[in-house]
C-alpha cells in the first residue's frame, strides 16, 4: 500500500496505539482496554441471545419461529435472530444473496408480522445480511458499474461477487434493501455476514492497496449509515465468524461473533485466546443444544459462554424439561456473573 499526495493535499492516518508491558498478555489486555466499542444502549449488561441457524440450517419460515419463540419466551433471552435463508429458497439461499427481496412463501406479508411476534414474547428481533457479497443468481450478478474489480474484471470468489461500496447507485440500493426492511418491518438487531475475501486489493488510480483501503472505509461508513438512521440497533459484526475482529470494525458495533465453530470441543480455546483481542462484552459465544445432549455436554456447552456473550441456538423445541432446567440455571447463574465476564 502507498498513498501519493499533490501538493497542499492531506491525508490522516488511523489512530495508532502503542502499548508497553512485561508480557504478551498483559500488552494484548492493554490494547483490547484502549479499544472504544460503540454498544448499543439497549445491549448494556450483556444480555443474552438466540439464533435459530443450527435449527434450520438457512430454512427458516414464519412457522419454525413461532415454534422456537414458543418454547424460549420467557425463558430470559432479550434477542431472536432470524439467520440466513429468509429471502430465498433453501438450495438457493447462498446464491439469491444481493436481491434482498423477502420471500413471502416463507414469511407470509413480509417479515413485519414475524418481528411483531417476537416482540409479543418480550424478545427484540433480528436478522441475518451479508450487504457487501452477491450471489450468482442476484440480478445484479453481471453488472459491472457496480462491483470491485482487479485488472478490469470482477473480482469472484467461488460464485461470489462483491459490491463497490463506494458506488453512489450501491448505497442508495442497500441503504432500501437493507435499512429500509429493517426500519418497515420493526428489527432491532441486524448480523452482518462476510463470507469471502477480496484478495490483495481492487483497481484504483492510486493502486490496489489504496482502492481496498477505500472501499473498507466505504463499508465502515455504512455501518455508521444503519446506526445513524436506527439509533438504538444492535449490530452484530459476523464476518464467516470472527473475520473482522479488528478494532476499527469492533468500535463501530455492539459485538461480534467469536467463531463458527458452533458446536466443536475447541470452543473455549478459541474463546478465551479471543481475550488478547476483543472484550469479552462484544464476544458472542454459541451453545448449540442438542436433544441428544447428556447433561455433561449442556454444563460444557453452556459454560463456554462464560468467556464472553451468551447464545443458544440449536434444536430447542425438542429439549426436554430436564434439559431445559440445566440451560435456565446456567443462563441464572451468567445473568449474575456477566458484570465479571464483562471486562474479561
Amino acid at each position: 500500500w502507498m498513498k501519493e499526495l499533490v501538493p497542499g493535499e492531506s491525508f490522516t492516518t488511523p489512530e495508532a496505539v502503542i502499548v508497553t508491558g512485561d508480557s504478551m498478555e498483559i500488552v494484548c489486555e492493554r490494547m483490547v482496554r484502549a479499544q472504544r466499542p460503540n454498544i448499543s444502549p439497549v445491549d448494556e449488561g450483556m444480555p443474552i441471545a438466540f439464533n435459530e441457524y443450527c435449527a434450520t440450517w438457512g430454512d427458516p419460515t414464519f412457522e419454525s419461529v413461532s415454534k422456537a419463540c414458543e418454547k424460549i419466551a420467557g425463558k430470559g433471552f432479550k434477542y431472536f435472530t432470524i439467520d440466513s435463508g429468509w429471502y430465498a429458497e433453501k438450495e438457493s439461499w447462498w446464491t439469491r444473496i444481493g436481491d434482498w427481496d423477502i420471500n413471502e412463501t416463507r414469511f407470509p406479508g413480509g417479515l413485519k408480522p414475524t418481528c411483531n411476534l417476537v416482540r409479543s414474547k418480550g424478545m427484540i428481533p433480528g436478522v441475518w445480511f451479508e450487504l457487501e457479497s452477491l450471489g450468482s443468481a442476484c440480478k445484479y450478478y453481471n453488472n459491472l458499474e457496480y462491483l470491485l474489480c482487479k485488472d478490469g474484471y470482477p473480482i469472484q470468489v467461488g460464485d461470489r461477487r462483491f459490491w463497490d461500496m463506494e458506488n453512489p447507485f450501491v448505497i442508495d440500493y442497500l441503504s432500501k434493501k437493507v435499512i429500509g426492511m429493517l426500519k418497515e418491518s420493526g428489527f432491532g438487531y441486524v448480523k452482518i455476514d462476510y463470507n469471502d475475501d477480496l484478495g490483495i486489493g481492487v483497481d484504483d488510480p492510486e493502486g490496489l492497496g489504496e482502492g481496498l483501503r477505500k472501499k473498507i472505509i466505504g463499508t465502515q461508513k455504512f455501518f455508521e449509515k444503519i446506526r445513524e438512521e436506527i439509533p438504538d440497533i444492535v449490530i452484530e459484526n459476523c464476518a464467516s465468524g470472527g473475520h473482522r475482529l479488528e478494532p476499527s470494525m469492533m468500535e463501530l458495533c455492539s459485538q461480534a461473533s467469536f467463531s463458527d465453530a458452533h458446536e466443536t470441543t475447541s470452543i473455549p480455546i478459541i474463546a478465551a485466546n479471543l481475550h488478547r483481542c476483543i472484550l469479552p462484552s462484544q464476544s458472542q459465544i454459541w451453545a448449540v443444544m442438542r436433544a441428544t445432549d447428556d447433561d455433561n455436554r449442556i454444563y460444557y456447552s453452556i459454560v463456554n459462554t462464560f468467556l464472553g456473550r451468551m447464545c443458544i441456538s440449536g434444536d430447542v423445541y425438542d429439549l426436554s424439561d430436564h434439559q431445559w432446567d440445566l440451560i435456565e440455571n446456567g443462563m441464572a447463574f451468567y445473568n449474575k456473573v456477566s458484570h465479571i465476564i464483562d471486562k474479561g
